[in-house]
């Protein structure tokens, strides 16, 4: 027996359903699905300092369970002293079993342990289904050791859906438990 993780039997016997019915798809091939996620962090002191790529690569790959790689530069920039084909970044893209692994990890373990946490935004769509969520410091994934960070930093997380619109895209990211701020609150207080 292989093992499966477990949003993926989540999304095949229960979210697949619940999507079908509430927006009336002929077909289940029509319900959106997660495509992959992308881990992605910007190092602007790279420049400066090699190893903070190194360290931000190793980070990606504790928090991700799969090799990260460094990103380059696109074009020479001088007034931040950035030459074409520089290492600026690292990113990750998980896809499948490890996806939803990490998916599960995110919304049980890592999301709660954000100071004052009180929700996700949902202003993060991008009009194609597509959710990015921003993420202040890498210090809330368990899998990093505190006393060994050289220097908090942030990340970006993609989520890459086959939703044709954005409310289809968050009713399926809520489904699968991401805690969404509820729009419905008073923030008056």
């Amino acid at each position: 027996m292989t093992y499966v993780p477990r949003l993926k039997v989540k999304y095949a016997d229960e979210i697949r359903t619940a999507l079908k019915e509430k927006f009336q798809y002929k077909s289940v091939m029509q319900v959106p699905k997660l495509e992959k996620i992308v881990i992605s962090q910007g190092i602007g002191g790279a420049t400066a300092d090699k190893k903070l790529i190194d360290n931000a690569i190793a980070e990606l790959t504790l928090i991700s369970g799969q090799q990260a790689v460094a990103t380059k530069s696109k074009k020479d920039i001088s007034n931040f002293k950035l030459r074409k084909g520089m290492p600026i970044g690292a990113r990750v893209t998980l896809r499948d079993n490890n996806m939803f692994e990490f998916l599960d990890r995110l919304i049980a373990v890592s999301l709660p342990r954000i100071r004052d946490f009180r929700g996700i935004n949902d202003k993060g769509f991008d009009g194609r289904g597509n959710y990015n969520l921003g993420i202040t410091e890498q210090i809330i994934f368990p899998e990093i050791n505190i006393d060994k960070i050289n220097k908090i930093q942030g990340m970006d997380i993609t989520f890459v859906t086959s939703a044709n619109t954005d409310v289809e895209a968050l009713e399926l990211l809520k489904q699968f438990g991401l805690p969404f701020k509820n729009q419905n609150t008073n923030n008056n207080g």
